[in-house]
């Protein structure tokens, strides 16, 4: 029995047609998946679905939906949560100075009554916090997750921001269907597996789950039917058993796409590395809240790769965070034998130490400004790039920012209307996308990156790493990047540091066995550094 009906649905912005006559069934407490590249009309449909205030602002959208029977056209998020839709957002929807129970039952906040709510009304009843924290901490354990339910939100690492996410939406008692856009994208490998066991267990009580995801073996192993869409069209509506990976990713594309670990960059991650130290770590901790750095020591040499792997909240996110600055650091960054001033982001920039964070909306982007900009406002701040001078005035060259930007869209394939597009209306992975090309953009000696192709689809994670490798192989650039999935750091370093506890549990080769890595990330690796 159907529990969502879509019926020729259609959505335009302007002229832009971003959804064409879109029609989809979910069965009642099934997993259905919903694939295709970034700006494929993914967004726009779970906006509609779930009354996002963007859709009504630009005229509405035409077709019909029906959920359980009756017709459904929410206005606003409040009237979809009321007919029991829930959401995890691909961009965090959380309140950073609240606790964690805070943002759990936020808008179903547990009341006691009082002297005075008994004479004017409910809505002067007192939080009943503890019923709260119990219910936090219900939803938490379903996650399997150790998290202090008493901590701020914007202590978190963005990982374990997913999870208060997605502990959000389990909390609810009316849920019907739930919507998942991209929630295991900053999860590592062992957590994602985890998070899909839990929803196959909500599926089972009956809730039905929308699933969108980049990464189509999840899809494979969760889901019991997909819609594949592409340029804002369903190009197939299947049973999942029926359709494989690869055709999945071709149908997602239009062109066949060899989904495998594979690189089409010829390039040699067992190469002799240079003996000169680029970067040195030294008693090196981290104040991160949940991705702490206890003194670490470490090397890096020039024009390598160093990947950084580990658990969440083990501390591997917080290693560049450091570096760069943004939270109390403590030891020493030396860079070309300079002791670097610590906890001054804008020191490490002038050092030509560039930072992709991985969180793009809140450190990453100008979400206001147009792509143009955001590409070239780091380089105008540091380096004076796309300054000229007309007599002795300087001026922003204008031209030369939209030049480069067309040039940075082409290359890294950013789906856009234009240059001066604002980066809120780009989709996740386009947004993305727009990150590395600023970061490039500074021309650095030294790369920082964090989860680099978070968010970002099949057709374009490759892209995304084969221009980290030429950018390392061709221009010299040392990078240091920081993934939760170890087959992404495998394909591109020379080296994997693991970072268990805050401290660096092993040193490993690319080619070391999964046994290895999985020991290392349990911290019981018997030989620390093995190259």
């Amino acid at each position: 029995m159907n529990l969502l009906k879509i019926d020729h649905l259609s959505k335009s912005y302007g002229s832009n047609k971003v959804l064409d006559d879109i029609s989809i069934s979910i069965e009642k407490g099934s997993v259905h998946g919903l694939i295709g590249e970034n700006g494929a009309g993914k967004s726009t449909l779970m906006n509609i679905l779930f009354g996002m205030p963007v859709i009504q602002s630009t005229g509405g959208y035409e077709g019909s939906i029906v959920l359980d029977g009756v017709e459904y056209n929410p206005k606003t998020p409040e009237e979809a949560m009321k007919m029991g839709i829930g959401m995890v957002h691909q961009e965090f929807m959380l309140i950073p100075g609240f606790t964690v129970t805070e943002n759990i039952k936020l808008n179903r906040e547990n009341t006691s009554p009082t002297v005075i709510s008994k004479v004017f009304g409910k809505n002067l009843e007192k939080l009943n916090r503890k019923e709260m924290k119990n219910d936090a901490e219900v939803a938490i354990q379903k996650l399997e997750l150790n998290l202090n339910p008493d901590e701020r939100v914007n202590k978190l690492p963005v990982g374990y921001m997913q999870f208060v996410e997605i502990a959000r939406e389990i909390d609810k008692k009316d849920l019907k269907l739930l919507i998942l856009d991209e929630p295991t994208a900053v999860l590592t490998e062992s957590e994602a597996k985890t998070f899909l066991e839990v929803i196959e267990k909500l599926s089972n009580l009956g809730i039905s789950i929308l699933f969108i995801t980049h990464r189509l073996e999840e899809i494979k192993s969760i889901t019991d039917s997909i819609t594949v869409l592409r340029d804002g069209k369903i190009v197939g509506n299947y049973k999942t058993e029926d359709v494989s990976i690869r055709e999945m990713a071709k149908l997602m594309v239009g062109r066949d796409v060899d989904y495998s670990d594979s690189l089409s960059f010829d390039f040699d991650n067992k190469r002799e590395l240079s003996d000169e130290t680029i970067l040195e770590l030294i008693d090196f901790s981290v104040d991160m809240p949940s991705e702490s750095v206890d003194g670490i020591n470490l090397e890096v040499k020039k024009g390598e790769i160093l990947g950084i792997g580990g658990l969440a909240g083990q501390g591997k996110i917080g290693v560049a965070n450091g570096i760069i600055g943004l939270y109390p650091t403590t030891g020493k960054v030396i860079k070309d034998g300079v002791n670097m001033p610590l906890n001054k982001p804008r020191n490490m920039l002038d050092a030509k130490i560039a930072f992709l964070s991985e969180d793009r909306k809140n450190v990453g982007l100008l979400l206001d400004h147009a792509i143009d900009y955001n590409i070239a406002y780091t380089s105008i701040e540091i380096n004076n790039g796309f300054i000229k001078n007309i007599g002795p005035i300087k001026v922003v060259d204008k031209k030369g920012i939209n030049d480069h930007a067309i040039k940075m869209i082409e290359e890294l394939d950013i789906r856009c209307q234009s240059p001066k597009q604002h980066t809120r209306r780009l989709s996740g992975g386009n947004q993305q996308k727009v990150c590395i090309a600023r970061a490039l953009t500074q021309e650095p000696e030294i790369l920082l990156v964090s989860e680099p192709t978070r968010g970002i689809d099949i057709g374009a994670k490759n892209l995304v790493l084969e221009t980290l490798l030429k950018l390392n192989r061709e221009k010299g650039v040392t990078i240091i990047i920081t993934s939760s999935e170890l087959a992404e750091l495998k394909q591109v370093s020379d080296r994997i540091a693991i970072v268990t506890d805050g401290k660096i549990s092993a040193i490993l080769p690319p080619d070391s066995s999964d046994e290895d890595f999985g020991l290392a990330m349990s911290g019981e690796l018997e030989h620390k550094e093995v190259i």
